[in-house]
């Protein structure tokens, strides 16, 4: 065992931590195994795509009161440091996993502590509305609690700055900094001002739906289709607290909540894994829109940023459709409304993530509307919107991870704002006389079929974090000749920052932050993306391919087509 893992483990069990933590620590390092030691305290959790977020437990690597202390009064002192003898502000939410409350309240008190007002949300809410608040009260910056999607063990720290985005460089490094020179859990101020901290709740509710309801661009459809059956569950999430408010103040009628998963609860208890990507997830949903013969069925994860949708499709089945599919539906219905609206004048502009669909681009073009490429993570969907602010107007961004953003009152990606323009298309739809994944085909014959797929490989602890390190230095020293038949053309290296032609050997520089992310394009334009997970322990194959749709009959038998090249570059490269 390390020295220094055992040099922390002590430093903690002689600060002033509780009892039962300080129990816990003594017992792992009394045990002959110590393998929960050096999982609970080989390294300090860092800011990713996301924040911070980890296995709840005692221990530098885990969240706990200390861990989210110290990030707190690290974010402090950034904020102290960058806005030095002025009225600092921050506004603090948390979803609806377990300790997330008390997480809440213990990053308001040491907020607080350090002298900064905090705008506290009196009791659970969407992530989205924690990136408004900051924005509407003017603050500097934001933290919500919450894992996301991840399994009930995690919890997480989700910091923001003054734009309402995600921390991006430099302000996400310099807080890690200002965390790592916390030597002692002592020197954190936990005690809480409470005059300090200022309860916000319904009225910021109320501002942020009116917002939302201004995005609306067919209220004629809605009306028209007011009746249409909707199926929405929350996962036992933040979903419940806003979704179908917004729903019905956009005019729809007839929302059926999932009500065996509508209570908020961080046990997640009819799902093993709360995430509207996956199938299981959406059962109960998918059971109730076939009882009642639904339009459209969503589903929210945990803090309400993500939605996983599912539609008719011609064969009358329910099908679920994946995040690359539902951006680009919206990309499509929102630039194909500003056109129909008049709206459309040469000075708006669409932003995708590296490994989001060539399809939103292809879309894009053919409106001669400006698409913007970013690094994954919402954070630099923000990054761009705060460039161009004053020059441009942002129509509408996302990633292929069930995430997406319809305007900018917002920061980040909003599920509420999703559900209610995905119900609006589906209404828009149907007062056309088709139905969503009919709309889907006619997008594919007009722009290309895209196909999409992810394979996501877990690998747990310090020796997950290294086998994944070696998976991608493998990739980078040996990168594949040909997939799927088709030369590799282009090797970008988003880590070292180059795009190579591998064809002519011409090489050019990126014009991105450095990110642990290969690509290899091939001639036929197939796009294979590797990257390590920001926030899990994962690693992530992205797989594109894509062809001509000539008639929207032939579907079953292109998909079958895409389907089996995109299997043989998993075989190829060893996935399967």
């Amino acid at each position: 065992m390390p020295e220094e893992i055992v040099a922390k483990a002590q430093q903690w069990v002689n600060s002033n931590i509780d009892e039962d933590s300080r129990k816990e620590i003594e017992t792992m390092l009394d045990d002959t195994n110590k393998n929960a030691l050096e999982e609970a305290f080989y390294k300090d959790l860092e800011f990713g795509t996301g924040g911070l977020r980890g296995v709840m437990g005692v221990g530098s690597n885990r969240i706990n009161k200390y861990t989210i202390g110290m990030a707190t009064q690290g974010l402090s002192n950034h904020l102290l440091k960058t806005y030095p003898g002025e009225d600092i502000k921050v506004a603090v939410a948390h979803d609806s996993r377990n300790n997330s409350r008390f997480f809440a309240e213990t990053t308001a008190a040491v907020f607080s502590a350090n002298g900064i007002t905090v705008y506290f949300f009196e009791a659970l809410r969407p992530t989205p509305e924690l990136s408004f608040a900051i924005r509407h009260f003017g603050c500097q910056s934001g933290v919500v609690l919450t894992a996301s999607h991840n399994p009930k063990k995690y919890n997480g720290y989700k910091a923001y700055w003054s734009d309402g985005g995600q921390l991006v460089p430099p302000h996400d490094k310099d807080v890690i900094t200002e965390v790592k020179k916390i030597q002692n859990i002592d020197t954190i101020k936990f005690d809480a001002d409470e005059s300090k901290i200022i309860t916000i709740g319904k009225d910021v509710d109320a501002l942020y739906l009116a917002e939302i309801k201004k995005l609306s661009l067919a209220p004629e459809a809605v009306k028209a289709e007011e009746t249409m059956k909707i199926v929405f569950s929350p996962i036992h999430g933040t979903g419940i607290t806003l979704v179908p408010e917004c729903l019905a103040n956009f005019g729809f009628k007839n929302v059926h909540v999932v009500q065996e998963q509508a209570e908020p609860d961080g046990d997640f208890p009819t799902v093993v894994y709360p995430n509207p990507e996956e199938a299981d997830a959406l059962k109960m949903a998918l059971d109730k829109a076939k009882a009642i013969d639904a339009d459209l069925v969503m589903a929210t994860d945990p803090d309400a940023d993500r939605v996983g949708i599912a539609v008719k499709n011609h064969h009358g089945d329910f099908q679920l459709l994946n995040g690359n599919q539902t951006g680009s539906l919206l990309i499509y219905y929102l630039l194909q409304k500003w056109k129909e609206n008049g709206k459309l004048d040469g000075n708006q502009y669409v932003v995708k993530t590296i490994v989001t669909t060539g399809l939103i681009e292809k879309i894009a073009q053919a409106f001669d509307v400006t698409y913007y490429n970013t690094l994954t993570g919402f954070k630099y969907i923000a990054m761009v919107i705060k460039e161009m602010e004053g020059k441009a107007e942002f129509i509408g961004g996302g990633e292929e991870s069930y995430g997406y953003m319809i305007g900018d009152f917002v920061r980040d990606k909003d599920a509420v704002a999703s559900c209610a323009m995905i119900a609006e298309m589906t209404a828009y739809a149907k007062h056309k006389g088709l139905s969503l994944f009919d709309m889907l085909l006619d997008m594919y014959a007009q722009f290309g079929f895209y196909k999409e797929n992810l394979i996501s490989i877990t690998k747990e602890g310090k020796a997950g974090a290294e086998e994944i390190q070696t998976m991608m230095k493998d990739l980078r020293e040996n990168p594949p000749a040909t997939l799927a038949g088709s030369k590799v053309a282009q090797l970008i290296d988003y880590q070292s920052g180059s795009s190579k032609n591998l064809i002519t050997g011409e090489e050019e520089k990126l014009n991105y932050p450095s990110s642990n992310v290969l690509q290899f394009l091939t001639e036929d334009g197939a796009l294979v993306s590797a990257r390590p997970s920001g926030t899990e322990p994962k690693i992530k194959f992205y797989f594109s391919v894509n062809t001509e749709l000539k008639d929207t009959k032939e579907y079953d038998s292109t998909n079958d087509t895409l389907d089996g090249k995109i299997n043989t570059i998993k075989k190829e490269l060893s996935l399967l």
